[in-house]
């Protein structure tokens, strides 16, 4: 697996068929995307609704998004802040992290989380924090897996969500 970031800091500067792999991408997760109400119709998923998404998170002075490939094949995406908008947080965020649902159970997510976890601890970090859905039962036994612990329980701070803030210590 080769792990990329993605260096068009506006999304209209996606080359296409990039943007078409990462809205089929988006799309193949069905369930997260019904679980967590990001788009309108998680059965029609757009280019243009996945540009705006990437915007949003491209957005973040500290955003770095990761994008994952195995055989020439995008497998995976992770959106990463060095610094939560909350200044309470000391830790690195991991916002994202999706792989495709072909490509799931195939080892590409542990894979792309240990990279993250690489790359923050390389700079010297000595956590990385993410949420999971507390309707989202399958990602948080993947992140308890992995190591992560619950810390707390909130609102997420983009649409109030429920959930489960997680901590791996690096």
């Amino acid at each position: 697996m080769i792990v990329e970031p993605l260096t068009a800091k506006d999304p209209h500067d996606i080359p296409g068929p990039l943007l078409t792999e990462l809205t089929e991408l988006y799309a193949s997760n069905r369930e997260f995307q019904q679980l967590s109400g990001d788009f309108p119709d998680p059965d029609r998923i757009l280019p243009a609704q996945v540009a705006a998404a990437l915007a949003d998170e491209l957005a973040h002075p500290d955003a770095e998004v990761l994008l994952a490939r195995s055989e020439g094949r995008l497998v995976g995406i992770a959106v990463t802040l060095a610094r939560h908008p909350d200044p309470a947080e000391p830790d690195p965020w991991l916002g994202l992290l999706m792989v495709h649902a072909g490509a799931h159970r195939a080892g590409f997510g542990r894979r792309l989380a240990a990279y993250v976890e690489e790359s923050f601890r390389a700079r010297g970090r000595t956590g990385l924090r993410l949420a999971v859905l507390e309707n989202n039962p399958r990602a948080l036994a993947f992140w308890t897996s992995l190591g992560y612990e619950e810390t707390a329980r909130r609102p997420d701070l983009e649409h109030g969500r429920p959930c489960i803030v997680m901590r791996k210590a690096l």
